[in-house]
């Protein structure tokens, strides 16, 4: 006859708990790397449009009007954002905006925004996402 061979149940139950242990680790840091992904894409696409807004800046005098004039559009961004500008009357636009959706993004980035503003030392990035999950170069 031969001897079976296998584990037993308490092998499997520790197996089972160590499982239980890794992931109760992994599974909130996950999260936290979700946030600041969708967090640094924002800034991304936000980086994205900056070298066609210095062109039609440096092209007509003054900032674009629209976001259609430096090739993109409000919903370039997908389910993750809209972009928009800040209007100025005698300059154009002065700034570039990224807003986080309400819905479709982590709760902690829903309704933030990252804003590039130009001033005559050049782009400064600033945001209302929290210290957390900020990208580096957005204060």
């Amino acid at each position: 006859m031969k001897k079976q061979q296998g584990f037993t149940l308490i092998e499997l139950m520790i197996v089972v708990a160590i499982i239980g242990v890794l992931s109760a680790f992994a599974i909130p840091a996950y999260k936290n790397y979700v946030v600041k992904s969708e967090a640094s894409t924002g800034v991304a696409t936000l980086r994205a449009v900056l070298t066609n807004f210095d062109m039609i800046q440096q092209e007509t005098g003054i900032g674009p009007t629209t976001l259609e004039a430096i090739g993109t559009t409000s919903g370039a961004a997908g389910s993750l954002g809209t972009l928009s500008l800040s209007e100025n009357a005698q300059s154009g636009a002065s700034a570039v905006i990224f807003t986080f959706n309400t819905t479709g993004v982590s709760s902690q980035l829903s309704g933030k925004a990252a804003t590039f503003t130009k001033s005559t030392s050049g782009w400064s990035c600033s945001s209302t996402i929290p210290a957390d999950y900020k990208p580096k170069g957005c204060n």
